[in-house]
């Protein structure tokens, strides 16, 4: 069985985390997969949203660790540049929205890669977990960009020294994640979200996602020239001219991603 699950449905490309047995660890097939996919994604015209999750109990436990030690083991370094680091880089820069349904523990690079996604729900029984300071490593994966962003220095900072595992209701209430579902809801609620983002204006979808990436660097006045140069490129697709007319003509637009 593949270690990475892809399937195609109705615009949303469903990518699921398959090592249930070691709690969907990654390694480096499993990396090298999950770049692909994410690749293939990119690359059809009919993949609109991307929603990622686990197979079995868990998200993603991180790195699986029997990879790090050994005759053949994996330089740290070499898991950072050609597994993780390309993950992230490549969820940020897909021109399509990526939805993170963490359906059990999310724990270090797990839960980084998790938290760069454009939005992230949670089951009631999920966690998060910054596990690297329990075995001597920082948080990767974005995560020291990331975290402290999302709930601010401080709690980022406490959360990633004491490796403290956090509930997805806390997570919720402290701006980590966007919702939380109950556990008999969660697939279908999560699911919905993914539908809904596949039958919206995709192109608009992508320069919001630009304008965000770029807001973390620019000053105000540059944020606010990035703002007018989307929002041209915005209102030249045909899905603006699709919600125009739908909201004048009082019906529901049908967006293409064009």
């Amino acid at each position: 069985m593949s270690s990475i699950l892809f399937e195609l449905e109705n615009g949303v490309a469903f990518i699921t985390l398959n090592r249930p047995d070691k709690f969907n660890s990654f390694n480096r097939e499993m990396a090298l997969l999950m770049q692909a996919k994410l690749d293939e994604a990119a690359a059809s015209k009919e993949v609109r949203a991307i929603y990622i999750t686990g197979a079995g109990k868990a998200f993603c436990a991180g790195q699986d660790i029997s990879e790090l030690v050994g005759d053949d083991k994996i330089e740290i370094a070499q898991i950072l540049s050609e597994h993780y680091n390309p993950i992230v880089k490549r969820i940020r820069q897909l021109q399509k929205p990526v939805i993170a349904a963490i359906n059990g523990v999310a724990a270090g690079a797990g839960a980084n890669i998790a938290l760069c996604c454009d939005v992230v729900v949670a089951t009631n029984s999920a966690s998060f977990i910054q596990a690297f300071s329990k075995i001597g490593l920082i948080p990767d994966s974005g995560g020291t960009f990331t975290l402290p962003r999302l709930i601010g220095w401080q709690k980022a900072s406490a959360l990633m020294m004491t490796g403290d595992k956090v509930a997805a209701t806390d997570a919720e209430k402290m701006g980590m994640i966007y919702k939380v579902f109950e556990d008999e809801k969660f697939e279908e609620e999560s699911k919905k979200i993914a539908q809904t983002l596949s039958q919206m204006p995709t192109k608009g979808l992508a320069y919001t996602k630009h304008a965000l990436n770029q807001s973390f660097n620019n000053t105000w006045d540059d944020q606010l020239e990035l703002e007018d140069k989307y929002q041209r490129k915005s209102a030249s697709t045909n899905d603006y001219n699709e919600g125009i007319n739908a909201f004048l003509e009082k019906r529901k637009p049908v967006f293409k991603g064009e």
